[in-house]
């Protein structure tokens, strides 16, 4: 299991640096297999605004469409050569200005393309050495402190911890597990994540409906009702996380689902509510026959001591193990059914 010791001092405030931490943890039998930078050789990169798009340069050989714009930080403004097809004034991206330095790029220097010459490099994400994504320019929230150091706002300045995690201690299965072991061997303070749920009208069992026929498969399933959501890419720092620790992200939604899981230790799943069959959730063992296309686009064969998520008139999903394709959350969907379950 992954972890990045950024996320790990949210819950335990040692001073210890991660090299030091990976060693109380290995001493006391939760072995740090390896420990390296979320990402080599990237310094100078900045928060920067594209001001305006100057001029068309033409089709580049290789295909590019590139454009001359203007790059804006708070002491100065550059003129920059771009490819990318998001780069759009106003936007805020990473920028590396003549003297950064790039993964496997080395030090930025100002070049002449096309006639012209540009001061610096608008990155996407290949070139920040956080994603093989070079589509576009790496977009960031408008409200991006302008001339901030984009490795410290994407959290790139960490340390990723491998760690094995032996059968006998599933409690340290997530961020806070560690965090729960590293205060127990250094004294440092462990904070538990403060809940913070604000419930608003009407209740969720007017919204939803429960019927829970394999108790001894799943002896608790708890929902949540969640509605007026906006499907959209999740915030770019949390998108990094998930990258730096094995996960792909894939939208907001599905994302915070995922960082849930790793962070607690509890698995959850989202339901499109919309596409549930009279919004109502069975958990029942499967059928003789029965089979159900799964996330992952294939079509399983479901055996009669397994545990289903369903309808009312289909299976949705497999219990603690993978949902289906036909109550996925898509980019319209507006209300989901959150699963936080306990399977035997």
């Amino acid at each position: 299991m992954k972890i990045t010791f950024r996320w790990l001092k949210e819950f335990v405030e040692t001073d210890l640096d991660a090299h030091a931490v990976a060693d109380r943890l290995t001493n006391a039998g939760i072995g740090v297999e390896q420990i390296a930078p979320v990402v080599e050789g990237l310094a100078g990169v900045v928060v920067g605004e594209i001001e305006a798009v100057e001029r068309d340069l033409g089709v580049s050989a290789a295909g590019h469409h590139n454009r001359l714009v203007r790059v804006a930080l708070p002491d100065r403004r550059f003129s920059v050569v771009c490819g990318a097809p998001n780069a759009t004034p106003g936007l805020r991206a990473a920028f590396a200005p003549p003297g950064a330095r790039l993964p496997g790029l080395g030090e930025v220097q100002a070049a002449k393309i096309r006639g012209v010459v540009s001061e610096g490099i608008l990155c996407s994400e290949r070139e920040l050495g956080i994603s093989d994504d070079h589509s576009g320019v790496l977009v960031l929230p408008a409200e991006a402190p302008l001339g901030a150091d984009v490795s410290t706002y994407l959290g790139l300045d960490d340390w990723v911890l491998d760690i094995e995690i032996t059968p006998n201690r599933p409690d340290a299965l997530s961020v806070v597990g560690v965090a729960r072991e590293v205060a127990a061997l250094t004294g440092a303070p462990f904070r538990f994540p403060k809940v913070l749920v604000t419930e608003s009208e009407p209740e969720a069992s007017t919204l939803a409906a429960l019927d829970i026929q394999a108790t001894d498969l799943c002896p608790r399933f708890c929902a949540r009702v969640i509605t007026g959501l906006t499907v959209k890419p999740s915030p770019p720092w949390l998108a990094q996380r998930l990258r730096a620790v094995g996960l792909r992200p894939i939208n907001n939604l599905v994302d915070v689902t995922n960082y849930i899981m790793w962070e607690m230790g509890q698995p959850l799943h989202a339901f499109d509510l919309d596409a549930l069959a009279r919004h109502t959730v069975v958990v029942r063992r499967a059928r003789p026959g029965e089979r159900m296309k799964t996330l992952d686009g294939q079509e399983r064969s479901l055996g009669p001591d397994m545990a289903l998520v369903c309808d009312p008139e289909r299976a949705v999903g497999i219990g603690g193990v993978m949902g289906g394709a036909d109550s996925e959350v898509t980019a319209s969907t507006t209300n989901v059914l959150l699963e936080a379950a306990y399977w035997d």
